[in-house]
């Protein structure tokens, strides 16, 4: 018997039986053999295998619970697995459903329902008001299909109309009644929240010692941030808040005390869905939540899940990212969803919940500093910090994931879609970019070892060396700012004063892009191109001049243009036969189908992963007959070689915490917390991060082409999207799995296929959708 001295040998030795136990303890919901309901049947589009074993598998998780979710990548068609799983669940009887969406994509939701449930209603909730503005609609207003587009057209009525009863038993039959047939409520989760306006609640004493500073009317002392007081010039659009732990000179317990409160002289309303939950609890038999990730926080969009949660029968979350790389990102979405089930693990809402829920299933860093005594006599200094740092626990996934979620991603129906490939690009700066640049790193450098410590000046340095390449010109001087003890606030210092150059002149990044989009262009492929910088210093107003006066016809979408009509506006700058557009990736984050622009350029990438994942997945969709290429451009040896290193690194870790493949390098993380203070310390140190960009991004396409490998056929040569056939009805071998995962790499990735991990493809059977983690051991 060869000797077991590792885990992985035991692993490989019994992974027949482990298999077996697997199968056996975490049976799954709805098996590839299993029949599927003739429900599905009557959907008016046909759902790919993989998007009937999800909604199957929610169908049947609404039969055991209220709750559920599904974590599916940008365009595997989260809205038609959400409205299919109701169409099954619901047996055939009428039902009222309510989709909270992004504001951009409600009538894109309403379109997908037309097209996917039949004889079914959909309604916009505008407000809860009847009057207002003539050139804006109110109320509740009935929708329909015509030509393609939504149309406002058929019943109008309000919220407070529908929860009256009138003559009928209760308010829904007497909806019933007029309705005859199931409906769909879509809101937008702006005006979900939007309640009453609110103002600043603070007093400015005109004699005392406190004269002229903003006091807290409860505690009658000064507002103080960072040891500097307020003045009532730096309130803001934020509401602001402390925490009394005093009163007067007596502490007392922890007090919430708001310096905002309701504004009596504008309108007096109540948020819509704040209305729902009061006064039309249960009214509505299914709850949708698009994009649930961006409600996870601490806000009026996230409270307005935890009531939508409340006091709807059945809820369904969409997202395609859960995990934001912290294992705490999870926890007010959990409590929201599934409360009872967090108290029966002994957490609590709130800063101590979070903290326990963190220490259980998250990972965190304790760092010890010693300083030396100031005399031989004396003790030495210990002080302790504890932060945490990316990861969760796998016991996070069986707690609380592995029976709410279905999981599914891309490559299961990769078969279906086009080939898809990033490639990194870095261009050399020209000799006069190279010099000021260099010079501009010297002077921040400085600065930064000058004013350690000093946000401020870590802030301006990193924005302004991501912006210069692309915009030098016009930047001013810099300034930082620092709290004076003396003079008891912050003063302002110079930082650095960047060279201008010529703002006519064409610079080799900017020539780059037009190579690159002129060779797309060529081949008759759209293409979009990303900038960060649209504010002050406009990178994508200059990049419009220089593409327009190359002959390329190109237009910018600004952040002016209303969420709800963004689709509408890339229909018609297609129309118009525009070449080129050019936008910050978030304002196309979520929703928005780019099918026309098969070739997405990131001028510059900022610092949001989350965001530069969901951009860059805009074109690569279900409908996509093209294949789809997405370039990153970048200046060598500038910090945004190093931002995009840094972004790689995050990214690949980020597909390793999801299971998708693992690879050599793949467990590195990066010292620092975050990312503005690793480029900081490596522009200070000199001493790089790591691999360089170019390696880590090669690194990531490379392992991205075992999952999705790109074929030899041109554009022309491309063929219609075809239904795939029927599932095999084989279960895979549980110690074939196992072994296969053990000879390919040095860990276990659950819920992935061998072939996936060892880059080679069968040939001969029909791949198993990786979803199966949920719904069937794969």
């Amino acid at each position: 018997m060869p000797e077991l001295s590792t885990i992985y040998d035991y692993m490989r030795r019994h992974a027949a039986l482990l298999g077996d136990r697997i199968l056996q303890e975490y049976p799954a919901l709805h098996q590839f053999d299993d029949a599927v309901s003739l429900r599905i049947e009557g959907l008016l589009r046909t759902p790919f295998p993989a998007q009937t074993i999800a909604i199957m598998g929610v169908a049947k998780r609404w039969q055991q619970a209220r709750t559920s979710m599904v974590v599916a990548e940008c365009g595997t068609g989260k809205t038609l697995i959400s409205l299919g799983a109701i169409h099954v669940h619901t047996g055939g009887s009428p039902f009222t459903a309510l989709a909270m969406v992004p504001p951009h994509l409600v009538e894109k939701w309403a379109r997908e329902a037309f097209l996917t449930l039949p004889g079914l209603r959909v309604f916009l909730i505008d407000d809860l008001r009847n009057g207002g503005d003539e050139n804006k609609s109110h109320g509740v207003n009935e929708v329909r299909l015509r030509q393609g587009r939504i149309v406002r057209e058929g019943l109008h009525t309000t919220l407070s109309e529908l929860r009256l009863r009138k003559d009928s038993p209760s308010s829904r039959k007497r909806w019933l009644s007029l309705c005859g047939r199931s409906s769909l409520f879509i809101v937008g989760r702006e005006r979900a929240k939007l309640g009453y306006f609110w103002r600043h609640a603070y007093r400015v004493p005109h004699s005392g010692p406190y004269v002229g500073c903003v006091v807290n009317p409860d505690t009658g002392k000064p507002v103080t941030v960072d040891d500097s007081r307020l003045t009532a010039g730096e309130f803001e659009k934020v509401k602001i808040a402390e925490t009394i732990e005093t009163r007067g000179e007596k502490s007392c317990r922890p007090l919430h005390s708001p310096l905002w409160q309701a504004d009596s002289d504008k309108i007096r309303r109540m948020a819509p869905i704040e209305f729902i939950g009061r006064y039309m609890p249960e009214w509505f038999d299914y709850a949708i939540c698009d994009e649930i990730h961006q409600l996870a926080g601490d806000t009026a969009q996230g409270n307005a899940l935890g009531t939508l949660a409340s006091c709807t029968d059945r809820i369904v979350g969409l997202t395609g990212t859960l995990l934001g790389g912290y294992a705490d990102d999870l926890f007010n979405t959990l409590f929201r969803l599934e409360a009872r089930r967090m108290k029966e693990h002994g957490y609590e809402w709130g800063t101590t919940g979070r903290s326990s829920f963190i220490q259980d299933y998250g990972v965190l860093e304790t760092i010890i500093k010693v300083e030396p005594a100031n005399n031989a006599c004396s003790k030495a200094k210990t002080t302790s910090t504890v932060r945490r740092k990316p990861g969760a626990s796998p016991l996070l996934f069986g707690e609380f994931l592995m029976q709410l979620c279905a999981f599914v991603f891309l490559e299961d129906i990769s078969g279906e879609l086009p080939p898809y490939e990033e490639t990194y690009l870095s261009v050399p700066m020209d000799a006069p970019m190279q010099e000021a640049y260099r010079e501009l790193e010297e002077d921040m450098r400085k600065a930064l070892k000058a004013h350690r410590g000093n946000r401020s000046v870590l802030s301006t340095m990193l924005n302004t060396l991501l912006l210069y390449p692309d915009h030098p010109y016009g930047i001013g001087t810099l300034y930082g700012t620092e709290f004076d003890p003396e003079l008891k606030r912050r003063v302002r210092f110079v930082i650095a004063e960047p060279r201008d150059l010529s703002e006519d002149h064409i610079y080799s990044k900017e020539r780059r892009l037009i190579e690159e989009i002129k060779n797309e262009l060529a081949e008759g492929r759209r293409c979009q191109v990303f900038a960060v910088y649209t504010q002050k210093h406009d990178v994508t107003a200059r990049l419009q001049r220089i593409l327009s006066n190359q002959g390329l016809r190109t237009a910018v979408l600004r952040a002016s243009v209303d969420t709800s009509k963004r689709e509408a506006w890339y229909a018609r700058q297609v129309k118009d036969g525009v070449q080129v557009v050019i936008c910050h990736p978030k304002l196309v984050e979520t929703g928005l189908d780019l099918l026309d622009f098969p070739t997405i350029i990131f001028c510059e990438s900022g610092y949001s992963l989350h965001t530069l994942r969901q951009a860059s997945r805009r074109s690569w969709r279900i409908g996509q007959r093209r294949p789809v290429r997405v370039k990153f451009l970048c200046c060598e040896g500038t910090m945004q070689t190093s931002c995009l290193r840094l972004m790689g690194k995050k990214l690949l870790v980020a597909l390793t915490m999801e299971g998708k493949f693992a690879g050599e390098g793949l467990q590195s993380i990066d010292e620092d917390d975050d990312m503005l203070s690793a480029m900081a310390r490596e522009l200070v140190e000199r001493n790089g991060i790591g691999d360089t960009a170019d390696s880590v991004w090669k690194a990531l396409s490379t392992e991205h082409q075992k999952l999705f490998p790109t074929n030899s056929r041109s554009d022309d040569d491309a063929l219609p999207i075809e239904m795939p056939g029927v599932l095999l009805d084989t279960q895979p071998d549980p110690a074939r799995l196992v072994e296969g995962a053990m000879d390919t790499a040095s860990i276990v990735v659950f819920g992935q296929r061998p072939q996936s991990l060892s880059g080679k493809r069968r040939r001969g059977r029909l791949a198993v959708p990786e979803q199966a983690s949920l719904f069937g051991f794969s």
